[in-house]
């Protein structure tokens, strides 16, 4: 049986339908992580709820304390997935320095309430786009390429989901016109330019890292859509995106582990 891997985000895991007939003994899903958080040394003395805190949902707790307690990469390990999909969608958050660890400061972080908690007390923030963060991700990108070598990931089909953020939108009336006011977290506002830039030079990187990557890449089609049913986003495409992803991915060899959606099937994290 196939065992796909994704690190990377939504607009990846809304190819399959993660729930029901797959079951997570097929498809193991990896977010809201960065890979300087990735390959950090967890947090020292970080408690998790044994519940989800409100507001956030079973999954979304999930992802968030595999970022915090470090545990994603040995279950991909231990999963060892046919297939690997890497998208770097999820790269646009800012970073936090905590200790010796590092975190990503996504919208679940703020939303959890762990950030009151002690461990996390003289934490200093690392902007995306600035150049200490630029050689964090750098140095980690060597690790984890070093990581896939050394162990059972070596086996995997690695698969890069080459994605930018869309500079149109798609309406109901189905024209398009120019996206603006985008925003990452609490409003604060983001440069597509800026953002679809930093993801061409990380791709660049792990390019020269990796080993040989196959590319799924459907640029024509990078449209946002008005009426996506998890919202406006510059990441949450029209259909047609989502199917030519997926005839790319058939043409890799990837099996359906159940029918492909036309459009998104779970809540995007």
């Amino acid at each position: 049986m196939p065992r796909i891997a994704i690190i990377g985000s939504c607009i990846t895991r809304d190819l399959w339908p993660i729930q029901g007939a797959a079951g997570d003994h097929a498809l193991l899903y990896v977010s809201r992580t960065s890979l300087p958080s990735l390959v950090s040394e967890p947090v020292r003395g970080f408690r998790p709820a044994a519940t989800p805190p409100p507001p956030l949902k079973g999954n979304q707790h999930k992802a968030l304390v595999a970022d915090l307690a470090k545990t994603a990469l040995a279950r991909l390990v231990a999963f060892r997935p046919t297939h690997l999909v890497l998208d770097l969608i999820d790269e646009r958050f800012d970073l936090i320095s905590v200790g010796r660890s590092i975190v990503t400061h996504s919208w679940e972080l703020e939303a959890s309430g762990y950030l009151e908690q002690k461990a996390f007390r003289g934490g200093r923030p690392i902007g995306r786009l600035s150049a200490g963060c630029q050689r964090l991700w750098t140095e980690a990108a060597g690790e984890f390429a070093a990581l896939v070598r050394a162990t059972p990931l070596r086996e995997a089909q690695l698969v890069l989901h080459v994605s930018r953020w869309a500079d149109e939108v798609r309406g109901s009336d189905g024209r398009r016109r120019p996206l603006t006011d985008v925003a990452i977290l609490d409003g604060r506002p983001a440069d597509i330019g800026e953002h679809n830039a930093l993801l061409e030079a990380y791709e660049a990187t792990l390019t020269g890292l990796m080993p040989p990557m196959a590319r799924l890449d459907a640029g024509g089609l990078r449209v946002a859509d008005a009426g996506h049913r998890w919202g406006l986003s510059p990441f949450h495409f029209t259909p047609e995106y989502y199917a030519e992803i997926w005839r790319q991915l058939e043409a890799l060899g990837v099996p359906q582990l159940s029918a492909a959606p036309a459009a998104p099937s779970v809540p995007a994290a």
